[in-house]
């Protein structure tokens, strides 16, 4: 996993080179950069597989390519096998020289064969012409900005805002060519509409058994490694699922989890940490805790665009500086299986055709919203997070399951329950949705300052890809799960007006105040064996005004 730039072109600058590697140095442990005539390329590597040899940027045996490559490719075994059969002769062990030489063999095919998480650019060192591709679901990202006579690309839109120029997102799932002059072609090489195409799965049964096949799969490969492994635990079904097959096929885990002291959420978490016998760390935070300080960093770090991820940014940024502190650097996440499996109401609100619909915009969606948070908060203290439940096998699983499998007898994530009822707790199995961070205050805390947000991002040159704007789901809920009519909507007025978020403020800042007051008040209290744990008395509050985006049960600050 690694941070990568590049600047290919004649009026390519190796002093501006070295300053977009600075600021991508978080994402690493060390600096490998190459310096040719019109052609400079760099990574700040965090060292996993094959540490020693897997120097980058990586050039072929003939010299002609060379590559820049952040990510993980977990069937790299398999390719290599074929690939020492049809003839190739490997240096080393690492995923990075069997990228390379799965592209030198398959060309423009090569990425359809790749199981993984990934960004990179192959460059033809003679012409200057990069090959430029990013995994199906965007779980790690690759942006380009192009000046008069050189082409820059990089990991993050912070390591490009320095040229001033407009910044562009190489979107999930594309693939293409940059040639000598800068002109970017791209095109998918995974299209989710087909995705899901084959036959349609309605028996639970055959759907238990598939999904509980393909997540230990997935979960399987992520694990594959001799580094001490973390698990982003909120306690809730997702993350709890990870953790018991993270602690079955990895016993050299711990689980970490970030919340208010003696809150349910935490609670949960403990225990099922404890039940497992998996060491676990708690990041104790309270609503108090939070300052614009941490707002800023925050948005400094997540580079995100919607109100309702930057407060969830907020929350998982002391998560990822604990893993950090402890030495971790592979965590796996549950993020997305609220997305798979229908974890959001409004799948359930409208009819079939609408609820796919809705189903492919958030996967879609994915890559600049909860991944993007992911990567920035995890790649910002050097973790390299993995997301199992967006594995290809998985998501096309997903599509197949019909929508009465997703929610039955009210009951959201049915399946998931259902293939792992002897898996899980009935604690943990019949849990209802509580979300954590936002039960325990800590996103109405960030909500206070949401009026300083676009601001703080417009400060960083982040307008250069996108400006802040409205949560889409608070567009979408107010259009009735129109899909269409909420994107018309949101293109026409992208921020709150002022009205809106001065109605916002004043229902955040009761909320924060209502705390207060009781303290004030409340009758005097001893703590004893009948009175409620501290943090207790935020759980279960009702907001005042519209919830933030992603807050959600199994979902703070990591879904899952």
């Amino acid at each position: 996993m690694c941070g990568i730039a590049l600047s290919i072109g004649p009026d390519a600058d190796p002093t501006i080179l070295r300053r977009m590697l600075a600021v991508l140095a978080p994402r690493g442990e060390v600096t490998e950069a190459r310096y040719e005539n019109g052609l400079l390329a760099g990574t700040r590597r965090l060292r996993v597989v094959d540490r020693e040899r897997a120097v980058q940027p990586w050039t072929s045996a003939d010299g002609r390519w060379l590559l820049c490559y952040n990510g993980e490719v977990f069937n790299h075994r398999d390719l290599r096998a074929e690939l020492t059969r049809l003839g190739h002769a490997f240096r080393g062990d690492s995923d990075t020289e069997v990228v390379l030489a799965a592209f030198e063999r398959w060309g423009d095919e090569a990425v359809t064969r790749l199981r993984g998480e990934y960004a990179f650019v192959a460059v033809e060192r003679a012409t200057g012409r990069a090959y430029l591709a990013r995994d199906p679901l965007g779980v790690k990202p690759l942006y380009w900005a192009r000046k008069p006579g050189c082409l820059h690309l990089a990991s993050e839109v912070k390591a490009l805002v320095g040229h001033g120029a407009p910044i562009v997102e190489v979107p999930p799932g594309h693939h293409g060519w940059a040639d000598g002059d800068g002109t970017v072609r791209l095109r998918p090489h995974v299209d989710l509409l087909t995705l899901g195409d084959g036959l349609p799965i309605d028996d639970p049964d055959e759907a238990a058994l598939l999904v509980r096949a393909a997540l230990h799969d997935s979960i399987r490969v992520r694990v594959d490694t001799d580094l001490t492994v973390g698990v982003v635990l909120s306690g809730g079904l997702d993350s709890s699922l990870v953790l018991r097959h993270v602690r079955d096929l990895h016993p050299d885990c711990v689980a970490v989890t970030v919340g208010v002291p003696d809150s349910p959420d935490v609670a949960y978490a403990r225990r099922l940490a404890a039940d497992l016998g998996v060491p676990h760390e708690v990041v104790e935070l309270r609503p108090r805790d939070i300052r614009l300080a941490d707002v800023r960093e925050a948005i400094r770090i997540s580079e995100l665009t919607e109100y309702g991820d930057i407060i969830n940014a907020v929350v998982s940024v002391p998560l990822f500086r604990r893993l950090r502190q402890l030495g971790v650097k592979v965590a796996l996440t549950g993020d997305g299986s609220d997305e798979l499996f229908g974890g959001y109401p409004m799948y359930h609100e409208v009819g079939p055709d609408a609820s796919r619909r809705l189903f492919l915009h958030r996967i879609r969606n994915l890559g600049r919203t909860e991944l993007q948070r992911v990567d920035r908060a995890s790649m910002g203290h050097g973790v390299e997070t993995r997301v199992p439940f967006l594995d290809l096998g998985v998501v096309e699983l997903a599509l197949r399951l019909s929508r009465d499998l997703k929610m039955r007898d009210g009951q959201e994530k049915w399946i998931l329950r259902r293939a792992f009822a002897d898996v899980l707790p009935d604690y943990v199995l019949r849990r209802p949705k509580n979300p954590m961070s936002y039960s325990s205050g800590l996103h109405e805390r960030a909500r206070l300052y949401k009026p300083f947000f676009a601001r703080l991002h417009r400060s960083f040159g982040y307008q250069l890809l996108e400006p802040v704007r409205r949560d889409f789901d608070s567009v979408l809920s107010r259009c009735g799960n129109d899909l269409d009519r909420a994107i018309a909507d949101g293109l026409a007025r992208p921020d709150y007006t002022v009205l809106e978020h001065a109605r916002d403020l004043v229902g955040a800042a009761r909320w924060n105040a209502a705390p207060m007051v009781r303290r004030l008040v409340g009758p005097r209290r001893t703590r004893g064996k009948g009175s409620p744990a501290r943090g207790a008395q935020g759980a279960g509050v009702t907001p005042a005004d519209e919830s933030p985006r992603h807050a959600r049960g199994d979902g703070a600050p990591l879904p899952g």
